[in-house]
Protein backbone atom coordinates (compact mmCIF):
# COMPACT_ATOMS: atom_id res chain seq x y z
CA UNK A 1 0.00 0.00 0.00
CA UNK A 2 1.38 3.41 -0.97
CA UNK A 3 1.84 6.28 1.45
CA UNK A 4 -1.06 8.07 -0.21
CA UNK A 5 -3.37 5.04 0.25
CA UNK A 6 -2.37 4.77 3.89
CA UNK A 7 -3.10 8.47 4.39
CA UNK A 8 -6.52 8.15 2.69
CA UNK A 9 -7.40 5.11 4.81
CA UNK A 10 -6.40 6.94 7.99
CA UNK A 11 -8.44 9.98 6.96
CA UNK A 12 -11.50 7.78 6.27
CA UNK A 13 -11.19 6.21 9.71
CA UNK A 14 -10.77 9.62 11.34
CA UNK A 15 -13.84 10.98 9.55
CA UNK A 16 -15.96 7.98 10.71
CA UNK A 17 -14.89 8.34 14.32
CA UNK A 18 -15.48 12.12 14.23
CA UNK A 19 -18.93 11.56 12.74
CA UNK A 20 -19.85 9.11 15.48
CA UNK A 21 -18.55 11.46 18.20
CA UNK A 22 -20.59 14.35 16.82
CA UNK A 23 -23.75 12.28 16.79
CA UNK A 24 -23.11 11.09 20.32
CA UNK A 25 -22.60 14.67 21.53
CA UNK A 26 -25.90 15.65 19.96
CA UNK A 27 -27.74 12.82 21.75
CA UNK A 28 -29.72 14.05 24.73
CA UNK A 29 -29.44 11.77 27.80
CA UNK A 30 -32.70 13.18 29.11
CA UNK A 31 -34.62 12.39 25.95
CA UNK A 32 -36.71 9.22 26.15
CA UNK A 33 -36.45 6.97 23.10
CA UNK A 34 -37.88 3.63 22.09
CA UNK A 35 -35.41 0.76 21.71
CA UNK A 36 -35.72 -1.86 18.91
CA UNK A 37 -37.26 -4.26 21.47
CA UNK A 38 -40.09 -1.79 22.15
CA UNK A 39 -38.95 -0.53 25.56
CA UNK A 40 -38.62 3.07 26.72
CA UNK A 41 -35.08 4.16 27.58
CA UNK A 42 -32.48 6.95 27.65
CA UNK A 43 -29.26 7.11 25.67
CA UNK A 44 -26.08 6.18 27.59
CA UNK A 45 -23.12 5.72 25.26
CA UNK A 46 -21.99 4.56 21.84
CA UNK A 47 -19.00 2.89 20.26
CA UNK A 48 -17.66 2.09 16.81
CA UNK A 49 -15.32 -0.64 15.55
CA UNK A 50 -13.92 -1.99 12.28
CA UNK A 51 -14.21 -5.65 11.23
CA UNK A 52 -11.52 -7.77 9.61
CA UNK A 53 -13.00 -7.16 6.14
CA UNK A 54 -12.80 -3.36 6.50
CA UNK A 55 -16.49 -2.78 7.18
CA UNK A 56 -17.65 -0.77 10.18
CA UNK A 57 -20.15 -1.41 12.95
CA UNK A 58 -21.66 0.96 15.46
CA UNK A 59 -23.37 0.28 18.76
CA UNK A 60 -25.62 2.55 20.82
CA UNK A 61 -26.47 1.66 24.42
CA UNK A 62 -29.63 2.72 26.24
CA UNK A 63 -30.77 2.44 29.82
CA UNK A 64 -34.16 0.75 29.91
CA UNK A 65 -36.77 1.28 32.57
CA UNK A 66 -36.34 -1.96 34.52
CA UNK A 67 -39.82 -1.88 36.03
CA UNK A 68 -41.40 -1.58 32.60
CA UNK A 69 -39.09 -4.25 31.20
CA UNK A 70 -39.82 -6.88 33.86
CA UNK A 71 -43.52 -6.06 34.01
CA UNK A 72 -43.79 -6.75 30.30
CA UNK A 73 -41.71 -9.90 30.62
CA UNK A 74 -43.83 -11.15 33.53
CA UNK A 75 -47.04 -10.65 31.54
CA UNK A 76 -45.59 -12.56 28.59
CA UNK A 77 -44.32 -15.35 30.86
CA UNK A 78 -47.73 -15.81 32.49
CA UNK A 79 -49.30 -15.91 29.03
CA UNK A 80 -46.80 -18.55 27.89
CA UNK A 81 -47.40 -20.68 30.98
CA UNK A 82 -51.13 -20.73 30.27
CA UNK A 83 -50.48 -21.66 26.65
CA UNK A 84 -48.13 -24.46 27.65
CA UNK A 85 -50.89 -26.04 29.68
CA UNK A 86 -52.94 -26.36 26.48
CA UNK A 87 -50.22 -28.04 24.42
CA UNK A 88 -51.28 -31.38 23.02
CA UNK A 89 -48.26 -33.43 24.13
CA UNK A 90 -48.71 -37.21 23.75
CA UNK A 91 -48.32 -38.46 27.32
CA UNK A 92 -48.42 -42.26 27.82
CA UNK A 93 -50.29 -43.83 30.74
CA UNK A 94 -48.56 -43.50 34.11
CA UNK A 95 -46.19 -46.41 34.79
CA UNK A 96 -44.01 -47.35 37.74
CA UNK A 97 -40.49 -48.29 36.72
CA UNK A 98 -38.18 -50.30 38.95
CA UNK A 99 -34.64 -51.17 37.97
CA UNK A 100 -30.99 -50.64 38.71
CA UNK A 101 -29.89 -48.26 35.94
CA UNK A 102 -29.84 -44.47 35.94
CA UNK A 103 -29.91 -43.09 32.42
CA UNK A 104 -27.99 -39.83 32.07
CA UNK A 105 -29.18 -37.94 28.99
CA UNK A 106 -26.74 -35.09 28.54
CA UNK A 107 -26.97 -32.54 25.74
CA UNK A 108 -24.56 -29.73 26.64
CA UNK A 109 -23.99 -26.58 24.60
CA UNK A 110 -27.34 -26.49 22.77
CA UNK A 111 -26.97 -22.70 22.37
CA UNK A 112 -30.67 -21.82 21.98
CA UNK A 113 -30.66 -18.49 20.15
CA UNK A 114 -27.94 -19.34 17.66
CA UNK A 115 -29.39 -20.44 14.32
CA UNK A 116 -33.02 -21.32 13.70
CA UNK A 117 -34.70 -21.59 17.11
CA UNK A 118 -37.42 -24.03 15.98
CA UNK A 119 -34.82 -26.39 14.48
CA UNK A 120 -32.79 -26.28 17.68
CA UNK A 121 -35.83 -27.14 19.81
CA UNK A 122 -36.94 -29.97 17.52
CA UNK A 123 -33.48 -31.52 17.35
CA UNK A 124 -33.11 -31.28 21.13
CA UNK A 125 -36.37 -33.10 21.77
CA UNK A 126 -35.71 -35.68 19.04
CA UNK A 127 -32.31 -36.57 20.49
CA UNK A 128 -33.63 -37.02 24.03
CA UNK A 129 -36.45 -39.37 23.09
CA UNK A 130 -34.40 -41.32 20.55
CA UNK A 131 -31.74 -41.93 23.20
CA UNK A 132 -34.41 -42.96 25.70
CA UNK A 133 -35.89 -45.41 23.20
CA UNK A 134 -32.50 -47.07 22.75
CA UNK A 135 -32.00 -47.48 26.50
CA UNK A 136 -35.48 -48.43 27.75
CA UNK A 137 -34.88 -52.17 27.44
CA UNK A 138 -31.92 -51.99 29.85
CA UNK A 139 -33.86 -51.83 33.13
CA UNK A 140 -33.81 -48.03 33.53
CA UNK A 141 -35.39 -46.84 36.79
CA UNK A 142 -34.67 -43.08 36.70
CA UNK A 143 -33.50 -40.30 34.39
CA UNK A 144 -30.67 -37.85 35.10
CA UNK A 145 -31.04 -34.73 32.98
CA UNK A 146 -28.11 -32.28 33.24
CA UNK A 147 -29.15 -29.10 31.42
CA UNK A 148 -27.36 -25.87 30.67
CA UNK A 149 -23.67 -25.83 29.80
CA UNK A 150 -24.47 -22.96 27.42
CA UNK A 151 -28.05 -24.02 26.90
CA UNK A 152 -28.60 -20.41 25.82
CA UNK A 153 -26.30 -18.63 23.40
CA UNK A 154 -26.03 -15.35 25.28
CA UNK A 155 -26.96 -13.56 28.47
CA UNK A 156 -29.89 -11.95 26.71
CA UNK A 157 -30.62 -8.32 25.96
CA UNK A 158 -26.98 -7.31 25.70
CA UNK A 159 -26.25 -10.20 23.28
CA UNK A 160 -22.93 -11.14 24.81
CA UNK A 161 -21.52 -14.04 26.76
CA UNK A 162 -21.28 -13.69 30.53
CA UNK A 163 -17.78 -12.30 30.04
CA UNK A 164 -18.89 -9.74 27.43
CA UNK A 165 -17.98 -11.36 24.09
CA UNK A 166 -20.55 -10.21 21.45
CA UNK A 167 -22.87 -12.91 20.08
CA UNK A 168 -24.86 -12.87 16.85
CA UNK A 169 -28.18 -14.17 18.19
CA UNK A 170 -30.79 -15.07 15.60
CA UNK A 171 -33.76 -14.09 17.81
CA UNK A 172 -34.43 -11.62 20.61
CA UNK A 173 -33.60 -12.63 24.18
CA UNK A 174 -37.21 -13.20 25.22
CA UNK A 175 -37.82 -15.64 22.35
CA UNK A 176 -34.74 -17.74 23.07
CA UNK A 177 -35.59 -17.86 26.79
CA UNK A 178 -39.19 -18.92 26.17
CA UNK A 179 -38.27 -21.58 23.62
CA UNK A 180 -35.66 -23.09 25.91
CA UNK A 181 -37.74 -23.35 29.08
CA UNK A 182 -40.85 -24.47 27.16
CA UNK A 183 -38.81 -27.19 25.40
CA UNK A 184 -37.45 -28.39 28.73
CA UNK A 185 -40.84 -28.34 30.46
CA UNK A 186 -42.53 -30.27 27.66
CA UNK A 187 -39.71 -32.84 27.64
CA UNK A 188 -39.67 -33.34 31.41
CA UNK A 189 -43.47 -33.66 31.56
CA UNK A 190 -43.30 -36.66 29.24
CA UNK A 191 -40.22 -38.23 30.88
CA UNK A 192 -41.59 -37.85 34.42
CA UNK A 193 -44.80 -39.63 33.52
CA UNK A 194 -42.81 -42.86 33.41
CA UNK A 195 -39.58 -42.22 35.32
CA UNK A 196 -38.37 -40.11 38.22
CA UNK A 197 -36.34 -37.26 36.70
CA UNK A 198 -33.41 -35.54 38.41
CA UNK A 199 -32.53 -32.20 36.79
CA UNK A 200 -29.15 -30.57 37.38
CA UNK A 201 -28.64 -26.97 36.27
CA UNK A 202 -25.12 -26.32 34.95
CA UNK A 203 -24.11 -22.72 34.18
CA UNK A 204 -21.93 -22.05 31.15
CA UNK A 205 -19.67 -19.24 30.05
CA UNK A 206 -22.38 -17.98 27.66
CA UNK A 207 -25.36 -18.10 30.04
CA UNK A 208 -24.31 -18.22 33.71
CA UNK A 209 -27.02 -15.75 34.77
CA UNK A 210 -29.85 -16.93 32.54
CA UNK A 211 -29.32 -20.61 33.41
CA UNK A 212 -30.14 -19.71 37.01
CA UNK A 213 -33.37 -18.11 35.79
CA UNK A 214 -34.16 -21.24 33.75
CA UNK A 215 -33.58 -23.33 36.87
CA UNK A 216 -35.95 -21.15 38.87
CA UNK A 217 -38.68 -21.54 36.22
CA UNK A 218 -38.28 -25.34 36.28
CA UNK A 219 -38.20 -25.39 40.10
CA UNK A 220 -41.44 -23.41 40.21
CA UNK A 221 -43.15 -25.42 37.48
CA UNK A 222 -42.32 -28.82 38.98
CA UNK A 223 -42.30 -27.71 42.63
CA UNK A 224 -45.30 -29.88 43.52
CA UNK A 225 -44.17 -32.91 41.48
CA UNK A 226 -43.10 -36.01 43.40
CA UNK A 227 -41.20 -37.40 40.42
CA UNK A 228 -39.11 -34.36 39.43
CA UNK A 229 -36.25 -32.88 41.44
CA UNK A 230 -34.33 -29.76 40.36
CA UNK A 231 -30.85 -28.87 41.63
CA UNK A 232 -30.50 -25.15 40.98
CA UNK A 233 -28.05 -24.36 43.74
CA UNK A 234 -25.56 -21.56 43.20
CA UNK A 235 -22.61 -23.96 43.09
CA UNK A 236 -20.62 -23.87 39.87
CA UNK A 237 -19.80 -27.60 40.23
CA UNK A 238 -22.72 -29.96 40.81
CA UNK A 239 -22.47 -33.51 42.18
CA UNK A 240 -24.75 -36.50 41.72
CA UNK A 241 -24.75 -39.86 43.53
CA UNK A 242 -26.43 -43.01 42.29
CA UNK A 243 -25.59 -46.28 44.01
CA UNK A 244 -21.82 -46.63 43.87
CA UNK A 245 -21.51 -43.93 41.20
CA UNK A 246 -20.37 -40.34 41.74
CA UNK A 247 -20.63 -37.78 38.96
CA UNK A 248 -19.30 -34.24 38.83
CA UNK A 249 -20.83 -31.79 36.34
CA UNK A 250 -19.24 -28.49 35.42
CA UNK A 251 -18.83 -26.54 32.19
CA UNK A 252 -15.09 -27.08 31.84
CA UNK A 253 -13.93 -23.58 30.98
CA UNK A 254 -12.47 -22.60 34.35
CA UNK A 255 -10.90 -25.42 36.36
CA UNK A 256 -7.64 -27.19 35.57
CA UNK A 257 -8.90 -30.50 34.27
CA UNK A 258 -6.22 -32.57 36.03
CA UNK A 259 -7.34 -31.00 39.36
CA UNK A 260 -10.99 -32.08 39.07
CA UNK A 261 -10.52 -35.50 40.78
CA UNK A 262 -8.97 -33.91 43.86
CA UNK A 263 -11.79 -31.34 43.88
CA UNK A 264 -14.28 -34.22 43.97
CA UNK A 265 -12.56 -35.71 46.99
CA UNK A 266 -12.20 -32.42 48.88
CA UNK A 267 -15.57 -30.83 48.08
CA UNK A 268 -17.64 -33.99 48.65
CA UNK A 269 -15.50 -36.28 50.85
CA UNK A 270 -18.40 -38.35 52.21
CA UNK A 271 -19.88 -38.99 48.77
CA UNK A 272 -16.39 -39.79 47.50
CA UNK A 273 -15.95 -42.36 50.29
CA UNK A 274 -19.32 -44.03 49.65
CA UNK A 275 -18.74 -44.48 45.91
CA UNK A 276 -16.47 -46.59 43.76
CA UNK A 277 -17.07 -45.40 40.20
CA UNK A 278 -16.46 -41.70 39.54
CA UNK A 279 -16.49 -39.50 36.44
CA UNK A 280 -16.41 -35.83 35.53
CA UNK A 281 -18.67 -34.70 32.67
CA UNK A 282 -18.03 -31.37 30.95
CA UNK A 283 -19.09 -29.38 27.89
CA UNK A 284 -17.65 -26.17 26.42
CA UNK A 285 -15.58 -27.61 23.55
CA UNK A 286 -18.51 -29.08 21.54
CA UNK A 287 -16.58 -32.31 20.94
CA UNK A 288 -15.87 -35.58 22.69
CA UNK A 289 -12.57 -35.81 24.56
CA UNK A 290 -11.57 -38.27 27.26
CA UNK A 291 -8.73 -38.33 29.76
CA UNK A 292 -8.11 -40.10 33.04
CA UNK A 293 -6.54 -38.69 36.19
CA UNK A 294 -5.92 -40.90 39.23
CA UNK A 295 -8.45 -43.46 38.01
CA UNK A 296 -11.18 -40.86 37.44
CA UNK A 297 -12.29 -40.21 33.87
CA UNK A 298 -12.74 -36.63 32.74
CA UNK A 299 -15.12 -36.68 29.79
CA UNK A 300 -15.95 -33.77 27.51
CA UNK A 301 -19.28 -34.39 25.80
CA UNK A 302 -20.24 -33.56 22.20
CA UNK A 303 -22.84 -30.98 21.23
CA UNK A 304 -25.76 -30.86 18.80
CA UNK A 305 -25.05 -27.16 18.17
CA UNK A 306 -24.53 -26.18 14.55
CA UNK A 307 -21.34 -24.45 13.46
CA UNK A 308 -21.87 -20.74 12.81
CA UNK A 309 -20.07 -18.60 10.23
CA UNK A 310 -17.34 -17.44 12.62
CA UNK A 311 -16.44 -20.98 13.70
CA UNK A 312 -16.42 -22.13 10.06
CA UNK A 313 -14.08 -19.28 9.14
CA UNK A 314 -11.74 -20.22 11.99
CA UNK A 315 -11.85 -23.92 11.03
CA UNK A 316 -13.56 -25.02 14.28
CA UNK A 317 -15.65 -27.97 13.12
CA UNK A 318 -17.12 -30.77 15.22
CA UNK A 319 -19.27 -33.88 14.89
CA UNK A 320 -22.78 -33.00 16.01
CA UNK A 321 -23.91 -35.68 18.43
CA UNK A 322 -25.93 -36.38 21.59
CA UNK A 323 -25.12 -39.07 24.15
CA UNK A 324 -26.81 -40.97 26.99
CA UNK A 325 -24.93 -42.93 29.67
CA UNK A 326 -26.16 -45.98 31.61
CA UNK A 327 -25.06 -46.08 35.25
CA UNK A 328 -25.62 -49.36 37.07
CA UNK A 329 -26.07 -49.01 40.84
CA UNK A 330 -23.47 -51.66 41.62
CA UNK A 331 -21.31 -51.97 38.52
CA UNK A 332 -20.77 -48.39 37.35
CA UNK A 333 -20.87 -47.35 33.70
CA UNK A 334 -22.35 -50.11 31.55
CA UNK A 335 -22.27 -48.28 28.25
CA UNK A 336 -23.62 -45.34 26.32
CA UNK A 337 -25.69 -44.54 23.26
CA UNK A 338 -25.12 -41.85 20.68
CA UNK A 339 -27.24 -40.02 18.14
CA UNK A 340 -25.24 -38.39 15.35
CA UNK A 341 -26.68 -35.44 13.45
CA UNK A 342 -25.77 -34.19 9.97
Amino acid sequence: MSNREVADSFQTTTDRVRSLRNRLKEADRTQTVETPEGYKGTFVRGKMWQLYDGSWRESLTFEVDELEQWSKFKDELIKDLSLLGNLQIPIPPKKVKTGDVCLEISLPDAHFGKGDIETTANEYIMCIFNLLEKAEKFNVDRILLPIGNDGLNSEGKRKTTTGGTPQDDSVDWQTSFRHYWATLVATVKVLSNTYPVDIIIIPGNHDMERMFYIGEVLSAYFGSSESVKVDNSGEYRKYYEYGKNMLLFTHGDKEKHASLPILMATEQPEMFARTKFREVHLGHFHKEMLNEYCGIKTRFLPSICRTDDWHKMMGYNHLRAAQAYMWNKENGLEGYFQISLP
